[in-house]
């Protein structure tokens, strides 16, 4: 395998190890020289950095030492030796960081971009390899063992670039594909679909990445049995537009409830807090984590609202029909 082949995210300095563990910067460096709990990643400047598997491995060992555990005890120890550990003490569970989905990114223009938008990559273990899809071989991944979720960058799709990704996906054993791309047409997006992937232009959009990283948390969760997959659901478009829910809101004078005004008003809350948890700005990875959810269940949010809001308009077609043909022709009035 190729040195330096996959670049793990997020990377975290010593300072903010220290910070999320409780412990010092300077018994981290006593650890590292001892017992080598260091920092497993050296940038392409020589600086050693710690990984996410660095970081939850040293908060384990950091929650069993604060029970009293000799640090010689259990310094050696794997992950799982430490997590059966905490259990035994009888600590919480909250005590045991959550195990991340592992995602990789293939592609150089991909991972550049990454770069830019790391609040994508929020509550996922993620590996970056920027070599092409042609070049990239099931080898060059062995190491990191189960993958959750592969994201492609493809310049142009087609077929020969569908059947790389393709085999690549089953060689690793993926089932979810992300498949982002600059050109493409319509046969070879309902070829995606088919195969059960999704596919994006590329650049992406950070908030429909961070929504498909959301999407791999919660299967990752339901596999473990900690959560429920139904709580999300896949991203969906607006179905009504400016002019229809205007029109839907004051179809309150013709009928004998409210609903109409009060389910937009809903929806329009609901749309402006969904654009804006999508760009709102993170300081970190876990401010990161928590916006991707808090966009994701807004979407679901307001999709359910648009359903509610369509139950109604179909009972009262006609008046919506009215409502919307005299909120138009007002604009154009006004425009006049």
């Amino acid at each position: 395998m190729q040195e330096n082949l996959l670049e793990p995210r997020p990377l975290y300095g010593i300072g903010t190890v220290a910070r999320l563990t409780g412990l010092k910067p300077d018994t981290l460096r006593v650890w590292e020289r001892r017992y080598g709990l260091g920092a497993s990643h050296k940038s392409a400047t020589g600086r050693r950095q710690y990984t996410q598997a660095d970081l939850e491995h040293l908060q384990l060992v950091a929650a069993l030492v604060n029970s009293g555990v000799r640090i010689g005890e259990i310094a050696s120890s794997e992950r799982k030796t430490l997590e059966i550990m905490v259990r035994g003490h009888g600590m919480p569970e909250t005590l045991i960081p959550e195990v991340k989905p592992r995602v990789v990114f293939l592609g150089q223009g991909l991972c550049d971009w990454l770069e830019q938008h790391q609040g994508c990559l929020a509550h996922v273990d993620a590996h970056l390899a920027r070599v092409p899809l042609t070049d990239a071989e099931p080898g060059f991944f062995g190491e990191l063992g189960k993958i959750d979720m592969l994201v492609v960058e493809c310049a142009s799709l087609g077929s020969a670039q569908l059947q790389r990704a393709s085999g690549l996906a089953e060689a690793l054993g993926v089932s979810r594909v992300l498949v982002a791309y600059q050109y493409c047409n319509e046969r070879w997006l309902r070829a995606v679909e088919d195969r059960g992937y999704t596919a994006t232009s590329f650049p992406p959009d950070p908030a429909y990445l961070a929504y498909e990283m959301s999407l791999s948390i919660a299967e990752k969760a339901t596999g473990l049995g900690e959560a429920n997959l139904g709580e999300l659901m896949a991203s969906r478009p607006r179905r009504y537009s400016e002019d229809e829910l205007s029109a839907a809101r004051g179809m309150q004078n013709g009928l004998n409830c409210e609903c109409p005004r009060h389910i937009t008003d809903l929806i329009r809350s609901l749309a402006s807090f969904e654009e804006y948890s999508a760009t709102c700005s993170v300081e970190n990875w876990h401010d990161a984590a928590v916006h991707s959810c808090i966009y994701a269940y807004t979407t679901q949010a307001r999709w359910l609202m648009e359903k509610a809001l369509g139950v109604v308009l179909e009972e009262h077609a006609e008046k919506f029909t009215d409502a919307l043909r005299a909120q138009r022709g007002g604009r154009l009035n006004d425009a006049a």
